[in-house]
């Protein structure tokens, strides 16, 4: 019998699924907003205002992006740890991934909720 050793992060099933449920959720969202765009017949930026004025659409538009910024984590990480052989690098890459990450994150809040 051969004891093999399996190595690597066993993120597999998990990022799979994420994949999948953030981009149903950037999906819904994108048909919500091309629906507002065709039935509001040139809406105007004073109409994008009423429309935001809702909290549930900023609680939409958070998770939407949010959604965004999980399934850009997951794909730019996967292609870090496929691609780049060099620890010290990769883990360079890493870092300067979830900066930006995170920096996207607090522009959207910002954005969204006018904070």
């Amino acid at each position: 019998m051969i004891n093999r050793e399996v190595v690597g992060a066993h993120y597999g099933l998990r990022d799979w699924l994420v994949q999948r449920v953030t981009a149903v959720i950037m999906l819904v969202y994108t048909l919500g907003v091309l629906a507002f765009i065709l039935l509001a017949n040139g809406a105007s930026f004073e109409a994008w205002q009423q429309l935001f004025a809702f909290t549930w659409v900023k609680v939409v538009t958070t998770v939407s992006l949010f959604a965004l910024l999980w399934h850009a984590w997951v794909g730019i990480r996967d292609i870090w740890m496929d691609y780049l052989q060099h620890v010290g690098l990769r883990l360079t890459m890493h870092v300067l991934t979830l900066l930006w990450l995170a920096g996207s994150l607090v522009y959207m809040i910002k954005v969204v909720w006018g904070a």
